[in-house]
């Protein structure tokens, strides 16, 4: 599976909400909760399932690059015995076992990696794949924020998971801070209406239930698709040019966003090829919900600014039309 299509569409897909996720045995089982009530460590996830350890999870599988940065950030990146493909920041998760990617897992060596809890993000693939954990009764955590308001939620819970609530609070406090920041920077700004371009063969966007939106929306940015019922829906070249979007913002490698681009410069009377707002994010940043998601924030912010000024560029230098005089 190529790089590209993990880093965009892993993010993207319709996304498992209707999904059933595994829930810990040591959760379900109430001669557990009541034989060791002091003992027990609860969270809820982010499909609303409790989760509970009778200790600190020592022994933990990532099974998503988001999955692996959030739990370094958590102070916990130590713990982590196995993850995919992909999981490549901080540099110290380059070292970590593979046990699979996007597309298939290698239930052996996770089994054979004595997990004590794994944290997913799931989606129809893993669900099949993920039966044999789930007879285990290995604790599960699904990890899906879907607002920036989140990432610091699940930063605490995975350090109560842990045992490094003292750091992953750290971690979510500076998010919060960081990020009340630039929402309120940008609160008052005007408007722009933005085309938010996750893939090109097939063009996928994303609506507003995607915490992509949530930045887009905190930036002051109208998302042309936002009331669109599926996460991720597939529109037409033709749906763009008739909303005529002011920004359209690409988030992928550098090499990948050029071509993702380069289709709509061949079209003049698109508003955001006049005005030169055509822009590409780093898509790492933008598509793993995790703590660089601010550094992503930024930089979305920053591109509707360069766009409102754009704006003002082009109605100053704009020449009215003078009537002849007979």
């Amino acid at each position: 599976m190529n790089t590209t299509l993990w880093r965009q569409l892993a993010w993207v897909a319709i996304l498992g909400s209707s999904l059933p996720l595994p829930v810990s045995a040591a959760s379900a089982s109430a001669s557990a909760v009541i034989a060791a009530p002091a003992a027990q460590l609860t969270v809820t996830d982010d499909l609303g399932r409790q989760v509970t350890l009778s200790k600190p999870a020592q022994r933990v599988i990532s099974l998503a690059p988001h999955v692996t940065e959030l739990i370094f950030a958590a102070g916990a990146g130590d713990k982590i015995v196995a993850t995919v493909s992909y999981s490549d920041f901080p540099e110290a998760a380059k070292a970590i076992p593979r046990i699979g990617d996007l597309r298939q897992l290698d239930m052996e060596r996770i089994l054979a990696a004595k997990p004590d809890l794994v944290v997913v993000w799931m989606h129809g693939a893993f669900d099949r794949q993920l039966e044999l954990l789930k007879q285990s009764g290995v604790p599960f955590f699904f990890s899906e924020p879907h607002q920036m308001e989140h990432i610091p939620e699940t930063l605490s819970k995975l350090g109560i998971l842990m045992g490094t609530s003292k750091k992953a609070e750290l971690a979510a406090a500076d998010f919060r801070l960081q990020w009340q920041q630039i929402a309120s920077r940008y609160a008052q700004k005007p408007v722009v209406r933005t085309f938010y371009q996750v893939w090109n063969k097939p063009l996928y966007t994303l609506n507003e239930k995607h915490i992509i939106n949530d930045v887009l929306r905190s930036c002051g940015g109208e998302n042309i698709y936002g009331k669109l019922t599926t996460t991720a829906p597939v529109v037409s070249i033709e749906s763009v040019l008739q909303e005529n979007p002011e920004l359209i913002l690409a988030a992928e490698n550098k090499k990948r966003t050029s071509l993702m681009l380069e289709q709509w410069k061949s079209f003049p009377t698109l508003l955001a090829n006049k005005n030169q707002n055509l822009v590409a994010i780093d898509g790492d940043l933008m598509n793993r919900p995790g703590p660089r998601m601010i550094e992503g924030a930024r930089a979305m912010c920053e591109a509707l600014e360069q766009a409102r000024q754009h704006r003002q560029s082009a109605s100053q230098s704009a020449t009215p039309v003078q009537k002849v005089k007979s």
